[in-house]
Parts: structure tokens; sequence; C-alpha cells
């Protein structure tokens, strides 16, 4: 039986993989292994629940409010927040968990359930594998006086604003600002916040309808953003997912900022001020090769994880890191946060323009991008991937010809029998080739035979 959570908790099409008697029995496990005995003075465990606009989150939240109360869980019903609001309130109430329903950037029709543990972190996988178990075991069933409740946490947004409004270094006064909000989590308080941090804000992507959830906006589509910036005459443009734990940016120009140059950027200025940890950056394999050769001539080194949020956050705690993240721009400030915040980087980013004086341009040509090319090779056995020989002179041979100019990556998929080939070289026409080949050889070295494919 495969494993039923996956990267980032259980998710897949809403009604069809996530159903509403899946989300109750989850919400039951989870009671009971994130539960806590009542406190000292008698009251019982509490949890905060929040989701995004997706319509199939108003029933799923449902399903794990009366999963949660009816195991002997109070319950802060926190309504339509981004995940890191979450995340920040359970560690903010002190509640014993949190649980958000999110399906991040997928469409509309997806949808996903999360648990974080008490001070709002993420669980590691041996708790996931406890609360899968816990299925199969009967729920707790308290009664009477030993149900939990349900209220609504009414001040939920307006804590969460204030506590993003006290992690800014300076005020946002003279900026204009473009935020697409994906029609999804952020749509009500990351346009508030940039408002009150003192920014001209002008919005798209923030008119939910259930349906329309990272439909041709946010982080994944950028163009509309683009075109507001300039027509707009914006100094820059922040975009978010579904659930807002993401930022990409979009200078004046239009041109896109990834997640690296935000890192980048955000790293030499935690440096100046003296708030970068060890002088030390924490991201992924996946993370461009010219990040590493701008921050390494600040004396900045990195730390590098396997591909996913969680690994990132799982080094940084156990470094004490202070800023982490991913190319797509999960971005982790550990000073601030617990997981990936999207609003909360978004300010970040226009602090640096706004104290600086500098366009995000400007400030991105910190760091040059390498060009990169990555081919999916489907159809091969991924797990001989590490170990064929063949495959790994070809990659010796690629990785003697680029030197320090490049690198290349294999990277076996976590869910699809493929395996991912990434080439970054001093030229994209280099890149390519060099990708082209080793994907060939992964085809011709890995190729499962045909008859093992009907």
């Amino acid at each position: 039986m495969s494993r039923l959570f996956g990267t980032d908790g259980v998710r897949g099409l809403a009604n069809g993989v996530l159903t509403a008697e899946l989300a109750l029995q989850l919400a039951q496990a989870a009671a009971v292994v994130l539960g806590h005995d009542r406190t000292p003075d008698g009251k019982r465990p509490r949890a905060v629940v929040a989701r995004d606009p997706r319509a199939s989150g108003e029933f799923i939240a449902a399903a794990v409010e009366a999963g949660l109360s009816s195991s002997g869980i109070d319950v802060y019903d926190a309504g339509v927040l981004p995940t890191p609001a979450a995340a920040y309130l359970v560690a903010d109430l002190k509640a014993d968990f949190g649980v958000m329903i999110s399906a991040s950037h997928n469409p509309a029709p997806d949808n996903g359930i999360k648990f974080f543990a008490r001070g709002g972190h993420k669980l590691p996988d041996e708790v996931e594998d406890a609360i899968e178990h816990q299925l199969t075991l009967e729920p707790s069933r308290p009664t009477g006086g030993d149900v939990g409740r349900i209220q609504r946490f009414s001040d939920a947004e307006d804590r969460y604003i204030v506590h993003l409004l006290g992690t800014l270094p300076n005020r946002l006064e003279g900026l204009k600002v473009v935020l697409d909000c994906a029609h999804g989590a952020a749509s009500g308080c990351s346009p508030q916040v940039f408002k009150d941090a003192g920014a001209q804000v002008y919005v798209i992507g923030a008119e939910p309808d259930g349906l329309n959830i990272n439909d041709g906006v946010g982080s994944t589509h950028l163009d509309e953003l683009k075109e507001a910036v300039v027509a707009k005459g914006a100094d820059l443009g922040i975009a978010h997912d579904g659930d807002a734990d993401r930022c990409l940016a979009v200078d004046h120009e239009g041109n896109e900022v990834d997640g690296d140059q935000i890192m980048a950027i955000l790293a030499l200025a935690l440096k100046e001020s003296g708030g970068l940890k060890d002088d030390v950056l924490v991201a992924t394999v996946m993370s461009n090769l010219g990040l590493k050769i701008a921050l390494r001539k600040a004396g900045i080194s990195i730390r590098q994880t396997a591909v996913g949020d969680r690994y990132v956050l799982e080094e940084m705690r156990d470094g004490g890191y202070s800023l982490g993240g991913e190319q797509s721009g999960h971005v982790i400030f550990s000073d601030f946060a617990t997981t990936g915040d999207g609003v909360l980087t978004g300010l970040q980013i226009a602090a640096q323009v706004a104290r600086t004086g500098k366009t995000l341009k400007e400030l991105a040509t910190c760091m040059t991008k390498l060009p990169q090319v990555m081919i999916n090779v489907k159809g091969v056995d991924k797990t001989r991937a590490a170990t064929d020989q063949g495959v790994a002179s070809a990659v010796a041979a690629a990785e003697s010809e680029l030197g320090d100019t490049g690198r290349v990556l294999l990277r076996p998929s976590g869910t699809e029998p493929l395996v991912r080939v990434m080439v970054e070289a001093a030229d994209m026409a280099t890149a390519q080739r060099i990708c082209e080949e080793l994907a060939a050889v992964v085809k011709n070295r890995l190729a499962i035979p045909a008859e093992l494919t009907v």
C-alpha cells in the first residue's frame, strides 16, 4: 500500500481521492496523535483550522472540524487564510496543532490537508506515519462535556497582519506595488498589509469565487502581472500562489525575478545588517549555480538540501539558520516564520527596494543566472539511475567538460517513472547539447522493456 502522505500533506482530487469521509478520519487520527491530554487547568486540547478559498474547502473544513471536535479537540475556525498564517497562529495561540486545507498552486478541483505541530512546524515523516497508522485503529469518542467545541477565530487575519508589519525593517512609502493574489488565500490580507506598510497598491487576481484559484494568475502564470506592472508604472510586482506560501517578483520593466534571485537579494541584505546566521543560506540542489557563485563572492556559503521546502526547513532548524528557500519562491525567514511565507517575502523584497533606492532590476543583478536546461526522461527504471555505470560515466564526462562553469543533476522523480536531467552551463547552447546527450544515455541505459510497461 502506497503512503497516504506526500511531500506536503495529503493531496488529490476533492471528492475523488480526498473525500469528506477521509478528511473526517484524518482529523480523528490526528486528534489522537497530535492532541494532548487536558492542560493542568482542565482545558481541552486546541487546534487551528484554516483553508484557501476553493469551493471544496468548505465541505472538507466541515469534515475536519467535525472529526476534531468529536475527538475532544477544541477548534478555532480561522476561515480563509494563507498557509503561513495558519502556522503562525498555531504558535501565537500556543495551540496543540493546526490544519491547513489547500492544494497550493494546483487547479481548483484539487485540494489537500496538511498538519502543523505545536509551534507551527511541519510534521516529520514519522509523525505522519503515526497518523496514517492511527487510521486503522478506533478513533477517540468522548462524550458529554469532553467533546470539543468549535468557535470562529474572528481576529485571525488581523493578528497575522500585525505580525507581518512587525517584521519590516523600514516602511514602504513612495513605492507602487502590483499584487497578484492568484484568486487565493492572500486576496484579503496581502493588499491590506502592503497598504498598511505605506505602499501604493494595485491588485489583480483577488476576486476568489471558489473555482478560479490559480486560473491564469499567480506565481505560476506571471504574464498578467508583468503587463500590469508596466501599465501602472509600478516599481515592482509580487505574485503569490493559491495558499500564499511562495512569492515570485517582477521588476519595473516586467522581468521575472525568481526565488533564487530573491534569496540572493535578501541574503546580502541580512548579511549587511548582521542578521544572516553564520553567513549561511539554505537552498535545494535545484537552485541555480549562479546563486552559489554570487554569494560565495560576498562571503556567504550555501547549505544544499533535497528538493522540497520541508528539507530546507529541517536543515534550517538543525543549524539554527535564518534564511532558506527554493527557486520556486518558497522563502523561509526563521526569525519570523516556521514555513515559507509569500506575503512576508514580498514585504521584505519591497522593503529593500524602498531602503536602497535601487530598482528591483538593479538589486537582482547581484547574481547572474546560468542557462539551465531540464529534460524529463520518461519510461525508464528510475531506481537504477544512481547505480548504472554507463550513466555515471556520461555524467562524469559532462562534468569534466563543464568544469567550474556549470553542473549536472540527475534526479529520479518522486511520483512518476522518469528521471529529471538538469544541466547548467555558461551558455544555452552548451547546456542544451549536454542535457540532450545525457538524456539519450539515460533513455538507452535505463529503458523499461516494452513488455513490462503494458
